[in-house]
């Protein structure tokens, strides 16, 4: 019998996702489930990307450029312009989702065996990338008792030797919606130019920041040009995940002439998908301010319902749309599934991802949940509820 490789055999399963055979058991029982699991927004796609794609009138549906049709990126440079990022379309790379760009990202840095840096917990198929990369993740811990803030920049220097070829973070973060302040990027700046490294951030959560804070970008940073990597999506910021279109972002010349051979080999990104991104530039800030209050609504009354539970501690995320809770139960794997399997609150439970998975080192996180508040209000009280439930039946 024919064997799959040891590659296959250590890619991660999804933690977000694994779960689904028994939700849709569930669902066959007649219980309703509030899904806390997924990063599924349920704001609506701005009506003219939805728009521009019924009213394309094409006889051919061809490829695109390798790197993405040209008036794509164009429109995108002037969007990051505003922002003052100063790159031209040619310091973009349109991607089959960010998940592709940063792909394209560890294979134009790292060779096999190399390294790369990344504070955890960190997006669960960073493990699944860096496998399918044959690149190493070296995590570096952060704690819910600092609300997951950046470690000492001594602890990243242990990590570092000559096989380390990045540091890779998601800001605002998910799984737990950190934003990194301007000290804490600074911070990196320095290490990454100190070493010579990479500094690779996925900023696909960019307009969701909270407080009164704003995001600061790695693009938006003088004298880390040949350093910086920026990987992005229209997924979360337009509720457009199904698109499928990101881009990766790169003043570094090197970088990018190795990245688009990667994009020649697959040819080139969807074409529908790349006329709905562009149409979704025209968007209003208006949706976005909308879009933000809603959300800080939604965090707030997850955040205080969670906070009365007995013996869960739960971390206020200053942006994204997730946060990190960790219960009073040894395995939230087992827990995640006891909900689906045997528990329910007038025949309705909820779904959640546990945690390990957003993790790289071995056991970490066995006692976290993370939660993805994308529900209307109303539904998101009563999943709190269940779950305050559950956790006083549960017995492991």
């Amino acid at each position: 019998m024919p064997h799959i490789s040891k590659k296959g055999a250590a890619m991660p399963s999804s933690p977000v996702r694994k779960l689904v055979p028994f939700a849709e058991a569930a669902t066959l029982r007649g219980i309703k489930i509030y899904p806390l699991n997924i990063g599924q927004p349920d704001i609506k796609t701005p009506e003219q990307a939805i728009r521009a794609v019924k009213e394309t009138n094409m006889d051919i549906l061809a490829y695109s450029h390798s790197a993405g049709n040209e008036s794509y990126r164009i429109k995108l440079a002037a969007t990051y312009n505003k922002l003052g990022m100063g790159v031209t379309q040619d310091d973009i790379i349109v991607s089959t989702g960010g998940s592709e760009a940063l792909l394209f990202a560890m294979g134009s840095i790292c060779d096999h065996g190399d390294e790369v840096i990344i504070p955890e917990p960190f997006y669960a198929n960073y493990n699944g990338f860096a496998t399918a990369s044959g690149v190493t993740v070296r995590p570096i811990s952060t704690s819910i008792e600092t609300n997951f803030a950046l470690p000492a920049i001594s602890e990243f220097e242990k990590l570092i030797n000559n096989k380390t070829k990045a540091i890779l973070i998601c800001n605002p973060g998910n799984p737990t919606g950190y934003l990194y302040t301007q000290e804490e990027m600074d911070q990196l700046a320095a290490l990454v130019k100190k070493h010579d490294l990479f500094l690779v951030a996925d900023e696909v959560y960019r307009e969701f920041a909270y407080d009164g804070r704003e995001h600061l970008s790695v693009m938006n940073m003088a004298g880390l040009e040949q350093h910086a990597v920026m990987i992005d999506s229209v997924s979360k910021r337009y509720s457009m995940c199904g698109a499928r279109i990101g881009c990766l972002v790169s003043k570094n010349k090197e970088f990018m002439a190795a990245a688009m051979k990667f994009a020649q080999a697959r040819l080139s990104p969807p074409t529908f998908a790349q006329i709905a991104a562009e149409a979704a530039l025209e968007t209003s800030q208006q949706y976005f301010d909308e879009v933000k209050e809603e959300y800080i609504q939604r965090r707030d009354i997850l955040i205080a319902g969670l906070e009365k539970i007995p013996g869960v501690t739960v971390a206020n995320p200053g942006g994204a749309f997730y946060c990190v809770a960790q219960l009073p139960v040894e395995n939230c794997d087992d827990f995640a599934q006891w909900l689906l399997e045997s528990f329910n609150v007038d025949n309705e439970t909820v779904m959640v991802a546990p945690a390990a998975g957003f993790y790289s080192t071995p056991g970490a996180g066995n006692n976290q949940i993370r939660i993805a508040y994308v529900l209307e209000k109303e539904a998101l009280i009563k999943a709190v509820h269940i779950l305050e439930e559950a956790l006083k039946v549960y017995k492991g």
